[in-house]
């Protein structure tokens, strides 16, 4: 799949230090630098409704993470995958009247722009699940001959050649803990209690009849009538959510690669699950370190699609506000934050891009002596972004080197589009 335009990001001189960030996992700030090339996979849009600032302000923490490697010198390999068909859109589709591909299409579309415009760095492989079902059922296959996988009796699914029903198949939680290297909970970090309320909160069917455990999740849904399907050697169907993630990481990524990324709703249950699909597929952890945006809200509530309390960059963006105040508003929050949109904080935004981009242009050097250095300020950016991306601090590094005379405002500028991406 096409993604979208590269930003150039200047190269400085030295180099970022070690970066520390936040892994769910672990609970506690760990050394994300990769051996070789830094490898990072962040979980995509599903197409229905794209771009709200949620998604924006996700993508920007990962964004900001590439800048920090690459200005310490790493390769950075990114992949990031488009859930192209999910129940979700295809309920859009049917309550608009639209074909799911056209929707799909077009809020991908729609999303490479909005990307585009806020000068986040696109994937390496941006990878739509349409694209790699047939690696995707073969997974399936695999785990469940591996005896990591059953099947539950479908009676509604549409019958096959034989005039048969087809069957759902299920991943083996307990299973797949005694062979794979992985437990329920080792990414998330949560209580049985609370994964029943999310299951059953983002998408599980802990109520279906025929599983071993409520909280098994979905590999392959057989075919029903009406419903788009894709032949496989277990019969007609789609993927379940979790497995497509894990085989595109796999396939793009490999194993034991640098970091997973996403929104904290994705803590529990797919980052937990396709782990585990991950490492009953390869016998090898999926990632070293889990990292996770905090959710934004708006009007009191988590912005989402199914609320309709969304915030559209593109709305932003048509109403001829600079992309470059939006990524300045989402970057005045920490990464890992849950917080709240308002007009203020775009004002606010506005109002820094100003004076930002007076007391960083090239007419601002001065000859007076005592000039603050540009390079201990660029110095200390460094350090709050290395700090699990600490960008509230690194913009008030920036608002204060502002009030200063420096002796080379243009060395600050470059360093502000390398590393927080926006051109001044």
């Amino acid at each position: 799949m096409r993604s979208w335009n590269r930003p150039v990001v200047p190269a400085l001189p030295g180099n970022s230090s070690a970066l520390f960030l936040h892994d769910t996992a672990s609970a506690a700030l760990v050394h994300a630098q990769p051996t070789d090339v830094a490898r990072l996979y962040v979980c995509g849009i599903t197409p229905y409704d794209a771009t709200h600032l949620g998604h924006a302000a996700t993508y920007l923490a990962f964004d900001t993470l590439q800048r920090v490697w690459l200005d310490a010198g790493y390769q950075v390999h990114y992949a990031q995958n488009v859930t192209d068909i999910d129940d979700p859109l295809l309920e859009r589709a049917t309550a608009t009247g639209v074909d799911w591909r056209e929707l799909a299409e077009s809020q991908v579309e729609l999303f490479r722009t909005d990307m585009e415009a806020l000068r986040i760095l696109p994937p390496d492989d941006y990878v739509a699940v349409t694209d790699v079902i047939d690696e995707i059922a073969e997974a399936v296959c695999l785990l469940e001959e591996a005896g990591l996988a059953y099947r539950v009796d479908t009676p509604d699914a549409a019958l096959d050649a034989a005039g048969l029903p087809g069957f759902d198949l299920y991943f083996d939680i307990a299973a797949a803990e005694t062979a794979a290297p992985w437990r329920l909970g080792d990414e998330s970090n949560l209580d049985r209690a609370t994964m029943l309320a999310l299951f059953a909160e983002r998408g599980g069917d802990p109520d279906r009849p025929g599983k071993r455990d409520v909280l098994d999740p979905l590999l392959w849904r057989a075919a029903r009538d009406g419903e788009p399907s894709w032949p496989s050697r277990v019969g007609a169907g789609r993927p379940g959510w979790h497995i497509e993630c894990s085989v595109i990481a796999l396939k793009e990524l490999g194993t034991d690669f640098t970091v997973q990324g996403g929104g904290s709703d994705l803590i529990f249950p797919h980052h937990d699950m396709s782990a585990g699909h991950a490492a009953a597929l390869s016998g090898h952890p999926l990632a070293g370190v889990y990292s996770h945006a905090g959710m934004v809200a708006y009007q009191g509530e988590k912005m989402s699609k199914s609320l309709g309390n969304l915030v559209l960059v593109s709305g932003l963006r048509a109403a001829g506000t600079d992309p470059r105040a939006i990524r300045l508003a989402l970057l005045a929050e920490h990464y890992r934050s849950n917080w709240e949109w308002t007009g203020d904080k775009l004002a606010g935004a506005e109002e820094r891009l100003a004076r930002w981009s007076t007391a960083f242009a090239p007419a601002a050097a001065s000859s007076a002596n005592g000039l603050e250095s540009s390079d201990a300020v660029i110095g200390r950016l460094r350090a709050a972004l290395c700090n699990d991306l600490d960008t509230p601090t690194a913009l008030r590094v920036l608002d204060e080197a502002a009030e200063h005379n420096l002796d080379n405002p243009t060395a600050l500028a470059e360093a502000i589009d390398a590393l927080l991406g926006v051109k001044l």
